[in-house]
C-alpha cells in the first residue's frame, strides 16, 4: 500500500466514524444531505441525499471543496454506481426569490430527502434542521466529518457546475462556467454591461447592485 492509499484509508476511517455507531447497532441505511449555492447571485440551489453502502466504502470521498473538479467527477460516477439509493433537489432561482435562500436550501434537503427511494434509519446533516419523522443528526462543518455527508456534498457539487456549464454556453458573455454564478468582479462586471438574467436572483442583485 503507497503511502496516498495509506493516507485514503485513514481519512477514510475518520469520514466513517459516526456511521459506524450506527453500524454496531445493525443499522446500515444511514442517509447523508448536503446542498451547494447558497451564496451565487444566480442559479439553483442543489441538494443531495445519498445512503451508501457499507461493505463497498469508496476511497477519496471528502467535502467537495476540498476536492479537484477532475476527481469529483470521477468519485461522483463512482457514487451514483455504488449508492443504495440517491436523490438530488434542483431549487431555481425564483423560489430562492420567493422564499428567501434558507428556506429554499431547507427545501432542497427535505426534497432530497423524500426523492430517495429507501427509507433510511438515521440521517445526517450539514447544519440543516428538517422536518421528518426520521431521526437525524445536523452537523457543522459535516461534510468534512461525516462519509455519506460528503457523498451528498459532491453529488451536488457536480450536479450544479454540470447546470452552470450549460448556461455558461446559453450566456457565454457572463462566464459561469468559470465562477459558477458566484459573485466575482468578473461576473459583476457581466451583470453591468450585458444586464441581468431570468437565471439571477434579483433579491441578491438588489441589495448588491442597489437596484
Amino acid at each position: 500500500m503507497g503511502k496516498r492509499e495509506e493516507k485514503q484509508q485513514e481519512k477514510l476511517a475518520d469520514m466513517t466514524e459516526y456511521e459506524k455507531l450506527h453500524w454496531a447497532q445493525g443499522q446500515y441505511l444511514i442517509a447523508g444531505i448536503d446542498e451547494v449555492g447558497r451564496g451565487p447571485l444566480a442559479g439553483p440551489v442543489v441538494a443531495a441525499c445519498v445512503i451508501m453502502p457499507k461493505d463497498d466504502l469508496i476511497l477519496g470521498i471528502d467535502d467537495s471543496k476540498k476536492i479537484s473538479e477532475k476527481r469529483r467527477e470521477a468519485l461522483y460516477e463512482l457514487i451514483v454506481e455504488k449508492a443504495v439509493d440517491y436523490s438530488v433537489s434542483v431549487i431555481d432561482n425564483n423560489i430562492i426569490d420567493e422564499i428567501n435562500i434558507l428556506n429554499a436550501a431547507r427545501m432542497a434537503f427535505e426534497n432530497a430527502l423524500n426523492g430517495l427511494h429507501v427509507r433510511p434509519e438515521h440521517v445526517y446533516t450539514d447544519a440543516m434542521t428538517l422536518n421528518t419523522e426520521i431521526p437525524y443528526t445536523s452537523l457543522i462543518k459535516g461534510d468534512a466529518k461525516v462519509y455519506t455527508i460528503a457523498a451528498a456534498s459532491i453529488l451536488a457539487k457536480v450536479t450544479r457546475d454540470n447546470m452552470m456549464r450549460e448556461y455558461d454556453a446559453q450566456y457565454p458573455q457572463y462566464g459561469f462556467a468559470r465562477h459558477k454564478g458566484y459573485g466575482t468582479q468578473a461576473h459583476y462586471d457581466a451583470i453591468r454591461e450585458h444586464g441581468i438574467l431570468e437565471i439571477h436572483r434579483k433579491t441578491f442583485l438588489k441589495k448588491i447592485l442597489g437596484e
